[in-house]
């Protein structure tokens, strides 16, 4: 079949446990799409080069970057944004310990920053605090030197081992 970069194709996905579709052309990036189609705004675009990691979204549970993406590769896929943390207006664990230890300053990076997170405390629950500067380096973030992140982190994976009943 010859595409054409001007047809468009219905992509049908889930995003943040809801069924989507919408269609878009072969071209369009996945945080694009994600952005201006599905209105998923907690999708951040810095570099379209996959070095900054504000557009990091999860693919069926695994951290990718959505620039690096096309929309047609998220057919049929589950993804996962920022605004799936949020459990109505209840913040995350994540979320509130980003905002106690002030890991945030102008927010641009922090969306893509939090679902890395989420997908590496689940491969990873107790980290130490090299294995989470590991992973951070992917991101960029200018504001916040990483410590209150970092802190963050390490605080509910300590949290979480500490409520299923793991000793430190």
């Amino acid at each position: 079949m010859r595409v054409t970069a001007d047809q468009t194709f219905p992509i049908r996905l889930e995003l943040n446990g809801r069924a989507r579709e919408a269609l878009a052309e072969p071209r369009t990036q996945l945080c694009d799409f994600l952005r201006h189609d599905l209105g998923a705004t907690g999708v951040h675009v810095g570099c379209e080069h996959g070095v900054c990691g504000a557009c990091t979204v999860l693919v069926d549970g695994v951290a990718m970057r959505s620039c690096l993406m096309l929309a047609v590769q998220g057919h049929e896929r589950r993804i996962e944004t920022v605004e799936s943390l949020a459990d109505d207006d209840t913040l995350s664990d994540l979320q509130q310990a980003f905002r106690r230890h002030h890991a945030l300053q102008c927010g641009f990076c922090t969306a893509g920053i939090l679902m890395s997170c989420v997908d590496f405390l689940e491969r990873v629950p107790n980290p130490d605090e090299t294995q989470v500067r590991d992973m951070l380096s992917g991101h960029l973030c200018r504001c916040t030197g990483y410590t209150g992140i970092v802190q963050a982190v390490l605080e509910v994976a300590a949290q979480r081992q500490t409520n299923k009943g793991v000793k430190q």
